[in-house]
């Protein structure tokens, strides 16, 4: 089994490098727009002007990595719906491979890809940014993986009901990006009208930026035990329901 999750996932990853929009939209998009940010701002601030609670500090890195986890996930519905129009899918199912290597491998690629992006984001920040601003980054990009992971999972409830690779991206992106308006990032959830403040409570990015902020910031992981279980949920009830109405054709 492990041979050929190896075997299929490096094979899914060099079909995904050869799709230049793929790896422009996953990879080098979140960068470039880290990058901009800094060039813009980061030479002109000193780090004492970059407060714990500043979007610069804090929010903007932030940012970048949650479109980093929402390109994985519309990458991974249009790929998805793609392999199942084309019948790929049904061809893989009739492998040896069991139907869970096959879906693990396209989430390995795509934690990978999350792993390279942080680093290269990472990378850029170090050139752009004033030093001096000290950043767990092992620890925030675990916690991005985690993250990643828990958001993926509603990439795979999405791709199982989608019903044509057409309309796989848009249908992932009008459900994803609104999750960013009401996740805390932008405005506190506390100051958001009723309504909003209970789809906040249901919505994963929510929990998504209050771990990566407080990891950022230096909290140990002890300090965000329930954003870790709410991805956990979020993971566990995602998988198991797109497990049920997954279509392999």
């Amino acid at each position: 089994m492990l041979h050929g999750l190896w075997k299929l996932t490096l094979v899914e990853l060099k079909i995904f490098l050869r799709e230049p929009l793929g790896a422009i939209g996953t990879i080098v998009i979140p960068v470039l727009v880290f990058i901009l940010a800094g060039r813009a701002v980061g030479p002109k601030l000193a780090p004492a002007s970059l407060p714990a609670n500043s979007f610069i500090g804090v929010g903007l890195p932030i940012l970048v990595s949650l479109f980093i986890s929402i390109s994985a996930v519309l990458s991974l519905v249009t790929i998805i719906s793609i392999y199942r129009e084309g019948g790929i899918l049904k061809r893989l199912r009739a492998t040896p491979l069991r139907p869970q290597t096959i879906l693990t491998a396209h989430v390995i690629v795509k934690l990978l890809l999350t792993a390279v992006t942080i680093a290269l984001m990472v990378m850029a920040g170090k050139r752009y940014y004033p030093v001096g601003i000290h950043v767990p980054f092992v620890k925030f990009t675990i916690a991005l993986l985690i993250s990643t992971c828990s958001i993926l999972s509603i990439g795979f409830l999405i791709a199982s009901v989608v019903p044509t690779a057409r309309f796989a991206q848009p249908i992932g992106a009008v459900i994803m990006y609104p999750m960013l308006a009401v996740c805390g990032l932008f405005a506190p959830i506390a100051l958001l009208p009723p309504a909003l403040r209970m789809v906040a409570k249901v919505v994963p990015l929510t929990y998504s930026v209050s771990l990566l902020e407080g990891i950022w910031k230096g909290d140990a992981w002890a300090a965000h035990l329930g954003d870790l279980a709410a991805l956990a949920v979020v993971f566990v009830a995602c998988t198991a329901l797109s497990a049920k109405v997954f279509r392999w054709e």
